[in-house]
């Protein structure tokens, strides 16, 4: 790999910043001046030193991200906040996107790569990675829709979900409910709630279609009032982060997103 691309990729400044800093006598390959950006270097087996600091290079980066409600799941947009204006700038340089989506008002556990390979594997239908909700709903539920939602529901324009594993957690009082899970209800379901059943629940589908867990709950006569992701694949939402907060992964955290 160049000099340049490595360095540039690790967000130690652009191509050409990079060239002139070489010829500067900053960068040290192997004990010896690197004063030619185009120099290809191993970065598994090279010493590498930036201003007298080694240099250690990786390919990916993997974050946890505990996303709040008000952001975009994308890498940009023109209106709204995006999740990677959380995220540290030191971190834009592996150009990394988030893996999937979460609707704008959901919280919780969403996962941002630069590794294209295992976002296409977490995502793909045919893996079948679990994706873990809790919600507050409100609705009278019970064994019907537990039954209706392991045969899969009708969501609109035909399509009938895969099974999912709906969990009552059970009643809840409305005076429970957070004024900030309050303000997401006034803001995005609209509804009056005055005589209605408020539920808390955990359910877990293995697709990822628009809006899906608010539609699988509409299509039985429910309203979704809060959502959050907790849980894709074995990998569990740390609930030391706060809102906005964010870490990185460890090893046997990446591989336990693929779990099922």
């Amino acid at each position: 790999m160049r000099i340049d691309k490595l360095l540039g990729n690790l967000g130690y400044g652009t191509r050409s910043e990079i060239k002139k800093l070489c010829k500067q006598g900053a960068v040290i390959v192997n004990g010896k001046e690197a004063t030619k950006a185009d120099q290809h270097v191993d970065p598994e087996k090279d010493e590498i030193l930036f201003n007298g600091e080694v240099v250690n290079y990786r390919e990916f980066v993997y974050l946890m991200l505990n996303k709040p409600a008000g952001y975009i799941s994308a890498t940009f947009d023109r209106n709204d906040a995006t999740v990677l204006d959380l995220i540290d700038e030191r971190y834009h340089a592996f150009e990394p996107a988030p893996v999937g989506r979460l609707d704008k008002d959901t919280e919780g556990l969403l996962i941002i790569t630069n590794d294209g390979k295992l976002t296409h594997r977490v995502l793909s239908p045919k893996k079948h990675v679990p994706k873990k909700y809790y919600a507050i709903v409100a609705g009278k539920l019970n064994s019907n829709d537990i039954k209706a939602f392991e045969k899969g529901v009708d969501i609109g324009e035909g399509y009938i979900t895969k099974p999912a594993l709906l969990e009552i957690i059970g009643q809840i009082d409305l005076d429970d409910i957070s004024d900030e899970e309050n303000q997401e209800n006034n803001e995005e379901v609209n509804i009056n709630l005055e005589g209605q059943d408020v539920y808390e629940i955990y359910v877990t589908i293995s697709e990822g279609k628009f809006h899906q867990v608010k539609r699988m709950f509409q299509s039985v006569g429910k309203e979704v009032l809060y959502l959050k992701r907790v849980q894709m694949g074995g990998l569990e939402l740390d609930e030391s982060l706060e809102l906005g907060e964010y870490r990185e992964l460890t090893d046997d955290e990446i591989k336990k997103l693929e779990e099922k």
